[in-house]
């Protein structure tokens, strides 16, 4: 399978099942909601690494970057640029204090959730998240990304090819 070909595969089943505005919308800020629950309890640890401290929520941030790369540059670098402001922000608020920071990460973690739950509710389609759960962690933020260039009416070629796949 070509990189083409497995974004194409990715992308067309995702737009499948994310075709209703208030469902797109929910995960727009739903899932950078889940990153930030999943990152404040990293940003707490520290890695060294060549005499540089990283944080977990860094190392995990940049770890996703690697693995959005064999998918498509474009989008892998801006995951980049907005997955590091988010761990910069995890880092803050991490710093609160763990009691504080915890409840914080807790809250946007399951209500990140519970809004994609709804989202998908009112498209009437599962999750999938409940058939395939890395996947869909793993993946999720990329589509946020991707979400936000289909906005913004960039790639538009990219664009048409997945309806036009999905149409067919």
């Amino acid at each position: 399978m070509t990189q083409n070909s497995k974004l194409m595969d990715m992308l067309s089943g995702y737009a499948a099942a994310h075709q209703h505005p208030f469902n797109i919308g929910v995960h727009l800020i739903g899932i950078p909601v889940i990153m930030l629950g999943v990152l404040i309890p990293l940003s707490w640890a520290d890695l060294e690494i060549n005499g540089f401290s990283v944080t977990l929520a860094q190392f995990l941030v940049v770890a996703m970057f690697a693995f959005y790369m064999t998918l498509d540059r474009i989008f892998a670098s801006v995951f980049l640029l907005f997955g590091l402001l988010l761990a910069a922000l995890a880092d803050f608020l991490g710093d609160i204090g763990q009691p504080t920071s915890g409840i914080i990460a807790a809250a946007a973690f399951f209500g990140g959730y519970l809004a994609q739950f709804v989202g998908h509710a009112v498209e009437k389609t599962a999750p999938v998240i409940l058939k395939h759960p890395i996947q869909a962690n793993l993946a999720a933020p990329f589509f946020t990304i991707v979400e936000i260039f289909h906005i913004f009416g960039l790639r538009k070629q990219l664009f048409e090819q997945v309806r036009s796949r999905i149409q067919s």
